[in-house]
């Protein structure tokens, strides 16, 4: 009975290991021919830390990095711990994570020296200064801008500032100028109403003195009418009389009234 036990279990062990040989066989031919996602499925189904490192391959060459990742962490073989971590360096300089790339690397070196990932580790460091420079460019050229758009936004405010400044004085302007052409029309108006006060009153002035002078003249006239008008004869004899008194005076000569005779008939 014994025996027949060990047979069995020799038996499943041969068959095991046919048939992984058999997974194995198929995965390495679907690999060379980059079927990966065939490889990987085949590797998977094979159980040791080589086929687990091959299907993890598989999954970096389909390009499912975070899956590669997970399935590089499960091998525990040492002779394969600084290839697990230069794939893991591939894989996350893949993902752009320079920072746990490099780290891989680092940790890949420690354990073996390799020239792939020592290359890898440089590129990767230089990759990484160029990036801080860049970001300190472009901090410095975010702070530059937010400086230009500072200084612009207070020149647009110092503009908006004078351009309000502006419209104000303008409009104070327009409105003394309104003011002043008000005033200047209400004067002229003033002027115009003295203007034409004056005019009323010089008229109502000038029909005063013309009716004066009316009242005077008629007055005279009737005044000739009831005194005889002086004679030149008469004249002479009045400027005699004031001659002889020494008092001289010029009088104006007046004529005689038509009709009156011209020829004197009684001389001094």
């Amino acid at each position: 009975m014994k025996y027949i036990i060990s047979i069995i279990g020799l038996t499943l062990t041969l068959s095991a290991s046919l048939l992984d040989f058999t997974h194995l066989n198929n995965a390495k031919e679907a690999y060379e021919k980059k079927e990966y996602t065939k490889a990987q499925e085949l590797y998977q189904k094979i159980e040791s830390d080589e086929a687990t490192f091959n299907a993890a391959d598989s999954l970096y060459h389909q390009k499912k990095y975070e899956e590669a990742i997970k399935a590089y962490e499960k091998i525990n073989k040492p002779s394969l711990q600084a290839k697990k971590l230069h794939n893991i360096g591939n894989s996350y300089a893949q993902l752009k994570k320079i920072d746990e790339a490099i780290k891989a690397y680092e940790d890949a070196l420690k354990i073996e020296e390799d020239k792939d990932t020592k290359f890898n580790l440089e590129l990767l460091k230089k990759k990484k200064k160029e990036q801080e420079k860049k970001k300190k460019e472009k901090n410095k050229d975010q702070k530059d801008q937010k400086q230009n758009d500072k200084s612009q936004q207070n020149k647009n405010e110092n503009n908006q500032s004078k351009e309000q400044k502006s419209k104000e004085d303008k409009k104070r302007e327009e409105a003394q100028k309104k003011k002043e052409a008000k005033e200047k029309k209400e004067s002229e108006e003033k002027k115009k109403q003295d203007d034409a006060q004056k005019a009323k009153d010089q008229k109502t002035k000038d029909q005063k003195e013309k009716e004066k002078k009316e009242k005077q003249q008629a007055k005279m006239n009737e005044q000739n009418q009831t005194q005889p008008p002086i004679s030149n004869m008469e004249e002479r004899k009045w400027q005699k009389m004031l001659n002889q008194r020494g008092v001289k005076t010029l009088m104006i000569p007046l004529n005689q009234p038509k009709g009156e005779n011209q020829n004197e008939q009684n001389p001094w």
